[in-house]
């Protein structure tokens, strides 16, 4: 436990951050899901309108080091290859 008031403080602003990091964490979760949503019920259209949400909030998240690059690049790759399936499938 932190003993010292620098210690206190700094675990005080740790958890602030945490649990704001989370709650990004989490809204880009959302954002996926809205579009895996869409691809799994098979409409294009609703599925390029929540890619191209979904697409920047992506990007913000990775550029702040809420989630790495490397998972950001996957995650818009992936869920763009369903859409281009789905296009040419239709």
């Amino acid at each position: 436990m932190a003993n010292s008031p620098q210690a206190k403080k700094r675990a005080k602003q740790a958890e602030k951050r945490r649990s704001h990091n989370a709650s990004l964490r989490s809204m880009v979760r959302t954002y996926i899901k809205n579009v895996v949503k869409a691809i799994d019920a098979k409409d294009l259209d609703k599925a390029k309108t929540a890619y191209t949400a979904a697409v920047p909030v992506i990007d913000r998240m990775a550029d702040k080091g809420i989630i790495s690059k490397n998972k950001a690049a996957r995650h818009k790759s992936r869920l763009n290859a369903h859409i281009k399936d789905m296009a040419t499938a239709a």
